[in-house]
């Protein structure tokens, strides 16, 4: 079986076609600068890159490049498009309806696009991703999976916030949490690597990248997760502010004269990393000034551990113990020195940090954190979020054929 994933941005739209029979990627690449001068395609197969460039005025139109490539006769992969049998979306935002990987129909698409308020970076191009396939290969079935879903599972008391019950019901203000797909994945790694059932063990899963999340598993299910109504609270990330004060928003605004609007731009594109050392978000050039020395960089990995560390020992809390820990993404995948600064905070759970190891491991390969007598097993792994959504497709729609 052949599925290809689609994570549809607002100018972009990356694809990962895969040979489910092997979990192969085939064929894989990114249009941008979609509805902008200068489009293109940078499409890879047989491990050859190819670039073409061509005016994109829509997804619809980057989606039917992308098809026409697939099967193109020198750079193509497959001789017709009836051979992919399910196109798999990354959406980043389901509300409280979708909490499962569900069939694309019009009910569907109409309800995505009622739920921009929840995502409103992502939640437009993500359904014009779907409404470009659709339109462009109806014949295909097209399957949503929903980084929220993973995160349905959370008690009440866990996701509902301090607020008057009516804007609850009225308007399903709530914790929702992010990034579930990968969460999953690597949870369902992590009790791989542990040799123990993944839905009879209590997980804290670390996704530190741009956008940051970690989350809280016992026997399978999500129970607390560090992202809230948006993406916004939690983590300090790369540009997002993670956990304030709520009246900070006010006092800016009386003292600045800015909007709320403003105001919550800046939280959200303004700050986080970014804010903190004035020059950048990207960890890497964070870790180069941080290793000159450079006092906001040093302060940025700081304040970015710290609340890693405070987040482990609440959820840790909240499970009744731990038995794995797993770092993943980008930043967790790829930078030991805050795996470092992390884990030597978190000996009195017993865990015993292997530096050497920690070091060690080749960039995207899986590894062991701490040593083999250590209470609590700690590993990076790598996650797939395009094969986790390959596999629930492949799920759904083999059932569908039962």
């Amino acid at each position: 079986m052949k599925v290809l994933v689609v994570n549809a941005g607002s100018s972009s739209l990356k694809y990962q076609l895969f040979d489910m029979d092997t979990e192969e990627v085939i064929a894989k690449g990114n249009a941008e600068r979609i509805g902008l001068d200068g489009s293109f395609l940078k499409h890879k197969a047989k491990g050859v890159e190819t670039i073409l460039s061509k005016v994109l005025t829509n997804h619809a139109e980057a989606i039917k490049l992308i098809l026409d490539t697939l099967v193109d006769a020198q750079i193509g992969v497959i001789k017709s498009i009836d051979e992919i049998d399910a196109i798999g979306h990354r959406v980043v935002h389901g509300g409280s309806e979708y909490t499962k990987p569900t069939l694309v129909n019009q009910k569907v698409i109409d309800d995505l696009r009622g739920l921009v308020d929840f995502a409103p970076v992502h939640a437009i191009p993500n359904t014009d991703g779907i409404i470009g396939c659709v339109q462009v290969a109806p014949q295909i079935p097209n399957v949503t999976v929903f980084d929220t879903a993973f995160h349905s599972t959370m008690p009440d008391y866990a996701y509902l916030y301090g607020i008057p019950m009516e804007y609850y019901r009225d308007y399903a203000v709530r914790r929702y949490g992010a990034h579930g797909t990968s969460h999953k994945f690597v949870g369902q790694k992590l009790a791989e690597y542990m040799g123990v059932p993944f839905d009879k063990c209590k997980l804290i899963t670390c996704h530190i990248g741009n956008g940051s999340s970690i989350t809280a598993i016992k026997d399978g299910k999500c129970i607390d997760t560090s992202m809230g109504f948006t993406p916004l609270e939690g983590l300090i990330m790369g540009t997002r502010c993670g956990d304030i004060d709520a009246n900070v928003i006010q006092f800016l605004c009386k003292k600045t004269g800015l909007d709320v609007n403003q105001v919550t731009d800046i939280l959200n594109k303004k700050s986080g990393l970014l804010g903190i050392t004035e020059r950048s978000s990207d960890m890497r050039d964070i870790c180069a000034m941080y290793e000159k020395g450079d006092k906001a960089a040093v302060l940025a990995l700081e304040m970015l551990a710290y609340r890693i560390k405070k987040y482990i020992g609440a959820y840790a809390a909240a499970l009744d113990g731990v038995d794995g820990i797993c770092f993943t993404a980008g930043i967790g995948e790829n930078t030991p020195e805050l795996r470092e600064m992390v884990l030597t905070g978190l000996k009195y759970l017993g865990i015993k940090f292997d530096k050497d190891a920690n070091y060690s491991i080749p960039r995207g390969e899986d590894g062991l954190l701490t040593s083999k007598d250590s209470a609590i097993p700690v590993y990076v792994i790598s996650t797939n979020e395009e094969l986790a959504i390959a596999k629930e497709t492949v799920e759904l729609v083999s059932n569908l054929k039962k």
